[in-house]
């Protein structure tokens, strides 16, 4: 694709992309077939004069346009790739254009080439946003906030705690795709290596070395996990960054508040001059919702190749590995965005922890009046003030004070009490020392 796209800056922003255009596709597939000669000539099977020469023709430019529409008639752009090459040497060059390979050979490891360098971008995003993420993690340790599950506030956590779980389910993918390893592909028509004169398996291993490529025992022309497993790596660094952004898109809200994308000049709407839309963490989150449908594919692909060599499966990988690529891609440059500039609103934070009247403080409360009621009369002296609160529509703080001064024995001062049961910071468990405990960890294993 070298067409900027309407919707690329968007949907397919970062280094990703540049890595899986229709030129960066075809220039793989010319390294491909220069590798493959130079290989030959390694194991003697071909002059080294003539693989230089075949190696100078794949420096040469190619139209992908041109390529991709002469692929219609053949069903693969290969074909129509070796015809130009050997259309542009003579002789024993040119008959060692492609010997021994069949398309499929040639495609599939300029597929793990393209996705290599792929790979390789989404993998410093997902860092980078891992490495902002810390940050936020060690700069706002000790800062209380509403703890939300199931979309209701629940208990105080810290936005720094927060933010170490952001940090730690970006790394996990980026460490898998950073293990990842590809392999080369060569077997030629049927996978037995048959019209290599019994070099095949010289040629194989010299062209993973040139490559520097995993080299399989057999071909994996129907055997796709490594496909599968590649999809299931993004697909996993697509939930990590799509988690992510949907905290910060939730966060930001207007009624919320506790977090903006501090960048000048973005996040503008066509409408309404007030708007600054969360433009970074919106764009992650969309590509974080197209990835599973693309890793769907790749899977129902790989399931049905069919004997030695597959009928549509294996050509339904191209575009969705593509995109896949380019759409994870898209989304972890977006959340490196996204929180790198990430703004904390200490206030905003702290409105939020006090919006219910100090509710979200009621397990502390039974935990901090067990001593003086026993745990059952405790539970039940603030399970009866949390519903008075809520139904009247009163500060919990307040009816937990009248309900104390009620006692039999009451406290001394029972709004000091109150207070200090209702005391977010106390209430945060150890979060700080799992925060410090996280980030420790992560200087040991970088």
């Amino acid at each position: 694709m070298t067409d900027p796209g309407l919707f690329d800056a968007v949907l397919a922003r970062g280094g990703a992309r540049g890595a899986t255009t229709d030129a960066a596709w075809v220039a793989a597939l010319l390294e491909v077939e220069a590798a493959l000669a130079a290989a030959a000539a390694d194991a003697g099977t071909l002059d080294r004069a003539d693989a230089e020469a075949i190696a100078d023709a794949c420096r040469r430019p190619v139209d992908p346009g041109r390529l991709g529409a002469a692929a219609a008639s053949s069903g693969n752009p290969v074909v129509p790739l070796v015809a130009e090459l050997r259309s542009a040497l003579e002789g024993s060059a040119a008959s060692g254009v492609h010997r021994g390979a069949t398309s499929q050979d040639v495609l599939d490891t300029a597929a793990v080439l393209v996705a290599r360098r792929a790979v390789a971008a989404v993998t410093d995003d997902l860092r980078t946003a891992a490495d902002a993420a810390a940050a936020l993690a060690a700069a706002h340790r000790d800062l209380p906030a509403a703890g939300r599950t199931l979309l209701q506030q629940a208990a105080p956590i810290t936005v720094g705690l927060r933010a170490a779980g952001w940090c730690a389910g970006l790394e996990a993918p980026a460490a898998a795709l950073a293990a990842w390893r590809p392999a080369v592909q060569l077997g030629g028509a049927v996978g037995t290596l048959a019209a290599f004169d019994g070099h095949g398996r010289e040629v194989r291993a010299a062209l993973a070395r040139r490559l520097d490529l995993d080299e399989p025992v057999l071909a994996w022309h129907t055997e796709r996990g490594r496909i599968a497993e590649l999809a299931g790596l993004l697909g996993r660094a697509g939930a990590a960054v799509g988690t992510v952004a949907t905290d910060l898109v939730l966060l930001a809200q207007t009624e919320v508040g506790e977090v903006r994308e501090d960048v000048a000049g973005r996040g503008g709407s066509s409408t309404l001059p007030h708007k600054r839309n969360p433009v970074a963490a919106v764009s992650a989150r969309a590509a974080a919702i197209t990835a599973p449908g693309l890793v769907a594919s790749l899977l129902t692909a790989a399931g049905l190749h069919e004997h030695e060599r597959a009928a549509g499966p294996w050509h339904a990988e191209w575009r969705p590995l593509t995109e896949l690529l380019r759409t994870v891609g898209s989304g972890a440059s977006w959340l490196a965005d996204a929180l790198t500039h990430l703004a904390v609103d200490p206030d905003r934070v702290a409105a939020s922890l006090d919006v219910t009247g100090g509710l979200l403080l009621a397990e502390q409360a039974t935990t901090g009046l067990r001593a003086r009621l026993g745990h059952a009369a405790a539970k039940d002296l603030v399970t009866t003030a949390a519903g008075t609160a809520q139904d009247e529509h009163r500060p919990f703080a307040d009816v937990l004070t009248e309900a104390l001064a009620d006692l039999e024995n009451p406290p001394t001062d029972p709004a000091a009490e109150v207070r200090a049961l209702l005391d977010p910071a106390a209430a945060v468990g150890e979060a700080a020392a799992l925060v410090d405990d996280f980030l420790r960890s992560r200087e040991v294993t970088s």
